[in-house]
């Protein structure tokens, strides 16, 4: 019997490529309800349809609550009764994120702030909140807010700890291939279209992920967490060329174009700094990075001789697993969005 028996979990932005994947998983579990909290209408209007049509049984077991994490008594209103919550909601898109970044700090810093006191005052049991690698030593808006969203996580996790109640605590991952914002369903389109595809720099590397395995590491991080820890999955990487290569391989080849990095963004991601990988603990697939657990009376935490700070590297997209253009063609057919495509099923 798993703790999600019987229970509620509530998955905010769940009309998103995250919240139907988790949906994939739990639906036809013994778990109670699944809420799903967003604030398009209309994809909830698409979800409800297709889940009708395609799990008449369980489809019951979801309800809908449009709102917005921007609005704290929309949150209010959905979360009595709740007994966990996935927290997906935020704005993910680098270059709207340097255009609009008040946008950004309204909904990854604001809207999770507004989430986890919620989450607190209604005594939800655990919180698992979604983090990107871009947090990690950030230079664009998105990732600036999403640093500052791990902060206002590890803030509200000390609180929540206190009370005895809540726990509260983070994942951070890499490029999750064919989510809202992958390059690779572009790719696809323009192969489609029968243009050459459009590529930033080649030789950016950026890690690779699934969305199965995107909800596994939410799983594990729910499962084993403490209040405050950031949970991190071991992931390969290939650069942007290959992966290209690796499309038309499976796709055709439509020639490329070389269009220079947009705004905001980097060479290579971070998914673990050197100061986290001091205090980080290896747990197989998985790194846990323990919350700083001093307060603010430093004088207690006084050490003489030499400290170290931090480790001698980061975990990147430049130093983990790279993958060639075969094993990117063998990880870009793990998922559904590749598979459908190839079998001619076309995606709104």
């Amino acid at each position: 019997m798993s703790a999600f028996s019987g229970a509620t979990l509530m998955i905010t932005g769940g009309t998103g490529s995250f919240g139907n994947t988790v949906l994939k998983h739990f639906l036809e579990t013994d778990i109670g309800q699944i809420r799903i909290f967003s604030r398009d209408e209309k994809k909830q209007d698409d979800m409800r349809h297709q889940l009708q049509a395609a799990h008449p049984e369980s489809a019951k077991k979801v309800k809908f609550y449009v709102g917005d994490v921007r609005d704290p008594q929309s949150i209010r209103d959905a979360i009595p009764g709740v007994d966990y919550i996935f927290h997906a909601a935020a704005l993910k898109q680098v270059p709207s994120c340097e255009f609009f970044p008040m946008q950004a700090v309204k909904t990854n810093i604001e809207g999770t702030d507004n989430l986890l006191r919620a989450a607190v005052d209604a005594r939800v049991k655990r919180v698992v909140c979604l983090s990107t690698d871009k947090a990690a030593y950030p230079i664009n808006a998105m990732g600036i807010s999403k640093a500052m969203m791990e902060h206002v996580i590890c803030a509200n996790a000390r609180v929540a700890a206190e009370r005895g109640d809540t726990t509260i605590c983070c994942t951070r991952y890499g490029n999750v291939m064919c989510s809202r914002g992958s390059v690779i369903p572009l790719f696809i389109d323009q192969i489609h279209a029968g243009n050459p595809i459009t590529i930033t720099n080649p030789d950016m590397t950026r890690f690779l992920m699934n969305l199965d395995e995107a909800v596994d590491l939410v799983k594990f991080a729910f499962e084993h967490a403490n209040p405050g820890d950031l949970f991190i999955q071991k992931a390969d990487a290939c650069t942007i060329g290959d992966l290209a290569k690796a499309v038309q391989q499976l796709f055709g080849d439509t020639g490329t174009n070389i269009i220079g990095t947009r705004h905001g963004e980097k060479l290579y991601e971070t998914l673990m700094t050197r100061e986290e990988r001091l205090r980080s603990q290896d747990m197989g697939g998985y790194y846990r990075v323990a919350a700083d657990s001093r307060d603010l009376n430093y004088d207690k935490f006084f050490v003489k001789g030499q400290v170290l700070t931090e480790a001698e590297e980061s975990y990147t997209s430049h130093n983990t697993t790279r993958l060639d253009v075969e094993g990117t063609v063998k990880k870009l057919l793990t998922t559904d969005y590749v598979r459908e495509e190839l079998a001619g099923i076309r995606h709104n």
